[in-house]
Formats: structure tokens, sequence, C-alpha cells
């Protein structure tokens, strides 16, 4: 057997176990979201109230540096939960806060406030396949000569969002879980330079392709394997990137707005009809980045459905989307580089890759597009 034809057999092999590996994982796709945490010191009263996925916490789930709470142990006691009716759940979630939240620790001037539970809300149960939002509200006393603080966020709870109110140039950032935030002045003047936020804008964005974002690596590689010359590849991408910067942009300023009831079954057909199309041609057609275009501007608003899950500095709105538009940019030119490493470098030139690596691939990809629009239509 020679070397090409074992690496055919065993890239074929990677192809059809990554296949089966995305349906599993089909389901439960952009699951881990970060906690948002609205920050308030005002005449001596610390209010701090999160929005998060609390049933993620009670499983007793690790959130840093996962992407789907299905990859862990506690997977089946986080379902449970989270088709658990609101009432029950927020009864659980009285018990469970005042515990929890002994992790998280401000230091105000040096000192730490202890937190108390105020109140509790859990949205109403409605599709199981998706995260339920519940929020918390903690409050704190501070001397009315407090000047600035300091919040720790527990390891293991992943990512805050904090974004301090009730004054001017407020203080927005991402925390990890195990990190402490920078000193925050309690009277403002901490919100982050254009160029700042810009940079911190740039990983979220990229975060979303690689690793979260199997929906939009499907789409690139089925744009990938269409041709592997350069002139057809950047006309395809190029025509994608217009689009979804364009509803992005849209989205993100709140004038365009979608269900991702709507959006996200026709992302997935996009996905199908693109490596569909694969099998019947190897060329570029005058209409396909046209067709990708417009397939372009449905990915734009599931972007936009992220920035809106963190949030956008409204001093710095421009900067930030910019920068996490730029980081879905560099996630997306990474596929690409990946995918042309692994098939492109060696193979692209041999009379049998569009039978043996592209359709192949293109008819996994098909597959899982397929399944994903059933599941996200009729489940």
């Amino acid at each position: 057997m020679t070397f090409y034809r074992l690496s055919i057999r065993l890239l074929f092999a990677a192809l059809v176990s990554a296949f089966w590996s995305l349906v599993s994982l089909a389901v439960l796709a952009h699951e881990v979201t970060p906690t948002i945490g609205d920050l308030d010191v005002t005449d001596g009263a610390l209010t701090l109230v999160l929005r998060l996925n609390a049933e993620a916490y009670m499983a007793g789930i690790d959130l840093d540096g996962i992407d789907d709470t299905d990859e862990t142990v506690q997977s089946g006691d986080y379902d449970s939960l989270r088709a658990m009716p609101s009432k029950a759940l927020k009864d659980r979630l009285d018990s469970f806060v005042p515990v929890w939240a002994q992790g998280i620790v401000i230091e105000v001037n040096g000192a730490q406030v202890p937190l108390k539970l105020v109140a509790t809300k859990v949205d109403p149960l409605g599709d199981v396949d998706l995260p339920r939002t519940s929020h918390v509200t903690l409050a704190g006393l501070v001397a009315s000569s407090a000047s600035e603080l300091t919040l720790g966020w527990p390891r293991g709870a992943g990512a805050l969002v904090l974004r301090q109110i009730g004054v001017e140039d407020p203080f927005t950032g991402i925390i990890e879980g195990g990190a402490t935030s920078p000193v925050i002045a309690l009277a403002g003047g901490d919100q982050l330079g254009g160029w700042a936020t810009f940079v911190s804008y740039i990983p979220i964005g990229f975060d979303h392709i690689l690793p979260k974002g199997l929906d939009h690596i499907l789409f690139v590689l089925g744009l990938f394997f269409l041709s592997t010359r350069l002139g057809p590849l950047l006309w395809q991408i190029s025509a994608f990137t217009l689009a979804h910067t364009v509803t992005l942009a849209l989205g993100a300023l709140g004038w365009v707005s979608v269900p991702a009831s709507i959006v996200e079954p026709l992302i997935a057909a996009s996905i199908t009809y693109v490596a569909v199309e694969n099998l019947f041609t190897n060329k570029l057609s005058r209409w396909r980045p046209i067709v990708i275009f417009c397939f372009g501007l449905l990915h734009g608003l599931g972007f936009a459905s992220v920035l809106e899950e963190y949030g956008l500095p409204e001093a710095q709105f421009f900067p930030a989307l910019v920068g996490f538009n730029v980081g879905v940019e560099f996630g997306q030119l990474t596929v690409i580089a990946i995918a042309f490493a692994l098939a492109g470098v060696w193979f692209r030139n041999k009379p049998w890759y569009r039978a043996r690596i592209a359709v192949p691939a293109s008819v996994l990809i098909a597959l899982v597009g397929a399944y994903w629009f059933v599941e996200r239509v009729f489940f």
C-alpha cells in the first residue's frame, strides 16, 4: 500500500469519526454562555445583579475552558435541572445561591464585603435543548468614603462579563473563572479606551469560531472543498465576509432582529446547500458568490446574537464591534489554513483529490447540516 493510499484511508476515517462527533454535539452547540453581571454602588449600597445559567452551576459543572456541558460527567444532572419547572428550580436556587456566592470576593478599599441574597428569578421553562436564564441579585454595604473595589470571580464559574452601571465612563470587562478584576473606581472613569476595547473583543470573536462555532466552521469548510485554488476561495470568503459584516453591525445596533428559531435552521440549511452543491460542480459559478452573500447575511445575525450575550460598551461600541469581527475573520482564516495544511498542501493536485477527499467531506458536511436543520426545526 503506497503512502498516499494509506494517507487517504486515514483521512477518510478521520472524516467519518468527525461526522459522528459533530452529530453527537449538534443538540448542544453554543451551550456554554457567559454570566452577565451589573455592578452598582450607590449611597453605601452595593448591588450585583447576575444573569446566568443557574442549572450549570447547580449541577457542579466546571465551566472554565469547556464549550459544551455534554462533555462533563454532570451532564445528566444538568439536563434534569434544565427540565425542572421554573418554580421548583427557583426554590432550589434560593438555597444554592447563599453558599455559592461566598466564592465571589468583592473587596472595597481592601476590605471584603459580605454578600447577601436579595432576590432570584427564573425564566419560564421553554425549549429544554437551550439554556434557560436565571437572575440573581446580591447586595452588600460599603462605607460612604469608599473609592475603589475589586471583584474575584469563582474558579470553575466560566467567564463573567462585568458591567459597572450608574456612573460616567463605567468599567466593562471580562473576568475568567478564578481571576480578579482590575481595581475599579466607584466614581467611574475606568472605561477601556478604543484600542484596548478593540483588542479585548478580538478573542471573543475568534472563540466563537474556534472552538465554539461548529456550524460556522462547517460552512467555511464547505467553501473550501469546492476548490482549493486561491481565486474561487477568495471570491467566496469575500462575499461571505462582506455579508456577515453587514448584518453583524445591523444586529448589534438593534436595527435588525430575527428570532433564533428562524436564523439557526436557515444557517443549518446554508451548510447543507453549499456542501450539496460541491457534489455537482468543482467550479465557481457566477451566482454562487451571490448565494453565499445571502447565506452570509444569516450567519451575521448569528454572530450578532453572541454579541448580545456579551454586550457592547456604549462609548466604545464600534471598536468592540470591529474587534469582534476581526476575531471572527481570524477564526475563519485559521479554519481555512488548517484545512489547507491537512488536505490542500498534500493532495490538491492529485487527480483523485475531488473523488476521494472533497466529495466525501462534502457529503459528511451536508449530512450534519441536514441533521441540524431537522433538529432545530422539529425538536
